[in-house]
């Protein structure tokens, strides 16, 4: 197995080799760096290229890499530093993160890129910036309970450009989607399920390409919604899930709510669990869970919602 890990900075790009060993530094604010970079790891003959996520730094890399028929994974930054951590890496440097991001991609399971994921960064980007807005919309209307009535009126201006901007975000998603058989298709079979509306919809096409191509363990533990057993010994500790996409499983936390009331299957589980002494919270993310697994199955099989799918 061989993984190249990139460590990414603003202009710079540390770049590793597992198992060879072999390093070095790119400048990419030198004309035609992409190209040359493209052509270097290229000739590694990679099984993998395994880069953090960095809040956006890493989407043009990913683009180009795709591009480039590179296998390209994205990984999640806490699960790399516990790996180094559990291997006794503690320093921290650039060359060492991207030593330490190769290896990762050498020994753990890493979920590689889907070839569609490079059509999706649109779609994904403009939904990134809707759940922003939507922060900004709910802060600025807390801030309005708090201040005077001349104050008010300047923070009404600011929401009601907000939710315009909102409007017109939806819009763009809807249009590109629609530019799309197949993501057409997808949103179609994944709002025919009774408590998943079209923002729910855009929001799991975009965010989760690898719904439909995973069984039904992988795509909970992927979003994060699987119970992982705490056990030691004689001590049988409770299930907890943790990790996982938290983008996803905000969508989905909404999506139940709504399920549980309108969605038989969804609603009966609800109420066996809460008739048998389930909390809240506990039952939802049973809910969720289930949700995500229908929704997993109606897009592998291309089949719209039924009572029992």
């Amino acid at each position: 197995m061989i993984a190249v890990g990139i460590d990414i900075s603003k202009d710079r790009l540390d770049v590793a080799v597992h198992p060879t060993g072999e390093h070095w530094s790119h400048d990419m604010s030198d004309v035609g760096a992409v190209d040359e970079l493209l052509e270097r790891i290229r000739s590694a003959s990679p099984d993998r290229v395994v880069m953090e996520a960095t809040g956006g730094l890493e989407a043009p890399l990913a683009a180009a890499l795709m591009d480039a028929q590179l296998p390209v994974a994205v990984v999640n930054p806490r699960q790399v530093r516990d790996f180094a951590r559990a291997t006794g890496t503690l320093a921290k440097t650039d060359r060492i993160d991207a030593e330490i991001i190769a290896e990762f991609g050498a020994k753990v399971h890493v979920h590689l890129r889907a070839p569609d994921d490079r059509e999706l960064a649109p779609i994904r980007e403009r939904i990134v910036r809707r759940g922003q807005l939507l922060g900004m919309i709910v802060a600025e209307k807390n801030r309005r309970r708090r201040v005077s009535a001349d104050t008010a009126r300047r923070i009404d201006r600011v929401i009601a450009f907000l939710e315009a901007d909102l409007v017109d975000l939806d819009d763009e998603i809807g249009t590109i989607i629609r530019r799309s058989s197949a993501w057409h298709e997808r949103v179609g079979l994944l709002t025919s399920i009774p408590g998943i509306g079209p923002n729910t919809a855009h929001q799991l096409v975009a965010l989760l390409p690898e719904l439909g191509r995973l069984n039904r363990g992988q795509i909970a533990a992927l979003v994060g919604v699987a119970p992982f057993n705490r056990d030691s010994g004689t001590l049988r500790g409770k299930r907890t899930v943790w990790g996982g996409r938290a983008d996803v499983r905000r969508a989905l936390y909404m999506a139940a709510f709504a399920a549980c009331q309108w969605n038989p299957t969804i609603n009966a589980l609800y109420e066996r669990l809460r008739n048998a002494g389930k909390p809240f919270k506990v039952a939802l993310v049973a809910c969720m869970r289930k949700l995500l697994v229908i929704a997993n199955t109606i897009v592998k099989t291309h089949q719209p919602w039924t009572a029992n799918p």
